[in-house]
């Protein structure tokens, strides 16, 4: 079974929005979105815990991006609004599965197949 699986992925306008989802089938204590555009390294994105209520974004998505969770569903959720063509990237979600809320791949775990945002001028 694949610990995580992402969707929600697609083609949009500049300015446009998305939102992505992450179903987890594994226990982690923080979950993370990164992305990766093509001739470029994978960029920390946002992360977020189970069971507090502290996120972490990076600058360049800071007052666009939200990232939130259904624990319920145990399911992350990646809403991108105002979105630039510089957003275009495949999107990773991530899992860690000990304590602490970090921007860096190296501290995660987990990783989904990937979906690709697509963002047009």
């Amino acid at each position: 079974q694949v610990p995580l699986v992402e969707s929600g992925g697609g083609f949009v306008q500049a300015g446009g929005s998305l939102r992505l989802s992450c179903a987890a089938s594994v226990r982690t204590f923080s979950m993370g979105w990164f992305r990766q555009a093509p001739g470029k390294d994978r960029e920390f994105v946002a992360a977020t815990t189970w069971n507090t209520p502290s996120t972490l974004y990076a600058d360049s998505v800071k007052g666009r991006f939200t990232i939130s969770k259904d624990n319920a569903k145990n399911t992350v959720y990646l809403q991108m609004n105002s979105l630039k063509p510089e957003d275009t990237a495949v999107y990773y979600c991530s899992g860690r599965r000990a304590r602490g809320l970090f921007g860096s791949e190296g501290n995660y775990d987990y990783w989904g197949q990937g979906t690709q945002v697509t963002v047009s001028s």
